[in-house]
């Protein structure tokens, strides 16, 4: 069973996935030289907007054969399209867990090993090697999420020191450069090592990256939540008794803000075995925001914990019911199976109907292994 973090459901910083939600913002302010600017999706490459609308709904293969259907017409007929184009290819194929692919598609490239803070240090990256095309335009054309694909990828297929190397080499990288962009990929990159360490139980590491976070970002209960929830992990129940007294005392406006609140304490509670108390506050949670995910998972879990396997199973259905879209992740699913296992002898019946329900319903990327069938 897995009890997800007060703050998100993905540990206690951004993986690769998060660049999904930013892609925009990624490809259009990455130009190293502030005077390169593009102004909209449109205005960026052909058929952009449509490919960032995909990739919103999770349609991962209808991104990868608009961008084979691009390649092979002339809809790209600049560098920069081509490069564009070719990080929402190596997205997709991320997504979808085809990580050899997607490895190879970034190698076409020719990153150089033997420049590890800048392995795209090449001039044809470069507006200014293209002048008759761009003739007012300097800088990098590269999206960012290049250079993070660059970094993720060699641990998905079994080589995590490699990842790690990368990794802090583009934290390197993007502490050299200035710029409100850059100090925001600096943070994203900061978060996604220490994620990393977290999962691969290295806390103290992990609890360094967060605290170096929250230096340069001191007012935010997100990150203050992290570090409350990465103390619980060591065992320092007292420091995490501050962080989440320090979120709770910033008194901020707004469901979220409360949520977060909320979750933070009914956390506390789990980890005193209080139930009752913790399910209470996850209720709360749940009456202000139906689509709080991570209230409802641990709400669920609780119940369980309290020898209620009956509603917790409800718990997690109804949700599923209500908002499909919102409450279809992983961890929750392999919870609800693990509840089905524990509760049914034909619980492979049960778990078949739910897994041909994801199938109709799940975005492209949704891992179905997490039904155990």
């Amino acid at each position: 069973m897995e009890c997800q973090s007060p703050n998100d459901a993905g540990g206690v910083g951004p993986s690769i996935s998060s660049a999904t939600a930013s892609i925009e913002a990624i490809t259009l302010e990455d130009p190293l030289s502030p005077s390169t600017r593009f102004y909209s999706a449109a205005d960026l490459a052909p058929d952009l907007p449509s490919l960032l609308d995909l990739a919103s709904r999770g349609q991962w293969l209808s991104v990868l054969d608009k961008v084979a259907r691009a390649r092979t017409t002339s809809l790209l007929s600049k560098p920069h399209e081509h490069v564009v184009y070719l990080a929402f290819n190596a997205l997709a194929l991320h997504k979808l867990r085809r990580f050899t692919d997607a490895s190879l598609e970034i190698d076409s490239l020719s990153p150089v090993d033997d420049h590890p803070e800048d392995p795209f240090q090449h001039h044809r990256f470069l507006y200014e090697s293209y002048p008759e095309i761009y003739p007012s335009l300097r800088g990098s054309m590269l999206p960012f999420a290049v250079r993070l694909l660059y970094a993720d990828l060699p641990q998905r297929i079994g080589n995590r020191s490699e990842s790690l190397d990368r990794f802090y080499s583009l934290l390197c990288f993007t502490r050299a450069r200035h710029g409100d962009s850059w100090r925001r990929r600096e943070n994203f990159v900061l978060g996604t090592l220490s994620c990393n360490h977290f999962i691969h139980r290295e806390l103290d590491v992990s609890l360094a990256l967060i605290r170096e976070l929250i230096a340069s970002n001191p007012a935010d209960p997100v990150l203050l939540s992290r570090l409350g929830y990465v103390q619980l992990q060591i065992g320092d129940l007292d420091g995490a008794k501050e962080s989440f007294s320090r979120v709770e005392g910033m008194k901020l406006s707004g469901v979220e803000f409360e949520n977060l609140v909320g979750r933070n304490r009914a956390l506390g509670f789990v980890v005193s075995k209080e139930y009752v108390s913790a399910v209470r506050e996850y209720e709360q949670c749940i009456e202000r925001d139906p689509r709080d995910v991570v209230a409802v998972n641990n709400k669920a879990l609780c119940l369980m914990y309290s020898r209620d396997l009956s509603d917790s199973i409800k718990q997690l259905e109804g949700t599923l019911e209500r908002v499909p879209t919102a409450a279809l992740n992983e961890t929750l699913v392999v919870n609800l199976c693990s509840m089905y296992e524990l509760a049914y002898v034909q619980h492979g019946d049960i778990k078949k109907s739910l897994s041909n329900w994801i199938a109709r319903v799940a975005p492209d990327d949704f891992d179905p292994s997490c039904t155990r069938i």
